[in-house]
């Protein structure tokens, strides 16, 4: 009898330690999901919409079409500077709300940082120190204070968990367009080597503090002329990424946007692909949706035939806007989006 206890002991203690962890767990859901479709995903979206902000219940997306984004975007921007809302506005207690909500309802969250430039004191966008990436890393005059900003991002993501304490597990996307030089870590502002040493210190530092429960997503900006010694040059180590994203925007004209999109979709996909990395259209948009028709005829046949995980269009911050809304130019084509088997809101995640 000790003899079988002790046999369905181990079998019980095998079985725990091959349990998926909620990173794991995430990744895998994600990979079924892309298979059905691809999940439309909006950034802030239960925060301030075309025509209001800060009302508690309100969206835009499900104003239009009765259900939520499946992905809701997030900016952890303010953190570093110990402010109780973000770079745009967010109380994060109120980001902390959303965002375990809408995990506990079958959605999928995802987080995007822009620190203030450490070097100058002013804001991500700030490029005029071409040294900050350098004084940041081990040994540089600002890595003290960056180790405690990492601190205080790290210790708002600790406070993500569900109701019975454990953490929920989210995506995280940070130094994103990197291969643009609009950012204090983009390409003409740092080198090679310290854009990497940059990317393996935040998530080691993260990692550590929070091993199970998050999903890394890299993503580059909208090029055109994707290569592999090209993306590579400056790329994490492939079991770095979990997920490989895209960022593309259509700022000039149909034609630029499509064809150049179109081949980073094809380069990407497949780099991905071979990479075992899933892939994601993780920001995308065209500002005050001039176009009507843009979203069914301009950009979901970009994603036809290929299995991505979600996109992401910006935040609809008054008459800057990027996702879909009552009264907006797009709105009866944003409806056909959403009755289209292809994609996926949260309604289908549930």
């Amino acid at each position: 009898m000790k003899n079988v206890t002790y046999i369905l002991l181990g079998l019980v203690l095998t079985a725990c330690s091959q349990a998926p962890t909620p990173a794991q767990a995430l990744i895998e859901r994600m990979t079924e999901l892309s298979k059905k479709g691809i999940m439309f995903g909006h950034q802030d979206d239960p925060f301030y919409g075309t025509t209001w902000q800060w009302e508690k219940g309100r969206s835009d997306t499900y104003e239009l079409v009765g259900d939520y984004p499946g992905v809701m975007g997030f900016d952890l921007g303010g953190l570093e500077e110990k402010h109780d809302k973000n770079l745009d506005s967010v109380p994060f207690d109120w980001m902390r709300e959303e965002a375990i909500n809408h995990v506990k309802n079958g959605g999928i969250i995802t987080f995007s940082w822009h620190p203030r430039n450490p070097r100058t004191g002013s804001n991500a966008w700030d490029v005029s120190d071409p040294t900050t990436v350098l004084n940041i890393l081990p040994g540089g005059e600002q890595h003290e204070l960056f180790v405690e900003w990492m601190n205080d991002v790290a210790t708002f993501l600790e406070t993500l968990v569900d109701e019975n304490g454990q953490p929920i597990p989210f995506i995280l996307r940070p130094w994103h367009e990197y291969n643009g030089s609009w950012f204090w870590w983009g390409w003409k502002n740092c080198t090679n080597e310290q854009w990497l040493a940059l990317w393996n210190m935040f998530q080691d530092y993260m990692n550590e503090r929070m091993p199970t429960n998050i999903v890394w997503c890299c993503s580059p900006n909208l090029d055109g002329n994707f290569t592999t010694e090209y993306l590579e040059s400056r790329f994490p180590e492939k079991e770095r990424v979990d997920i490989l994203g895209y960022d593309t925007y259509q700022w000039g004209t149909e034609n630029d946007f499509v064809t150049q999109s179109k081949a980073d979709i094809e380069f990407l996909y497949a780099y991905a692909q071979a990479h075992n990395m899933l892939f994601t259209i993780s920001e995308c948009g065209i500002q005050n949706s001039p176009v009507a028709d843009w979203w069914t005829r301009v950009f979901l046949p970009l994603t036809e035939g290929k299995e991505v995980c979600y996109f992401l269009p910006w935040r609809n911050w008054h008459k800057e806007h990027f996702g879909a809304a009552k009264g907006l130019k797009t709105e009866e084509d944003f409806i056909k989006l959403y009755n289209n088997p292809r994609t996926l809101f949260l309604k289908d995640l549930q």
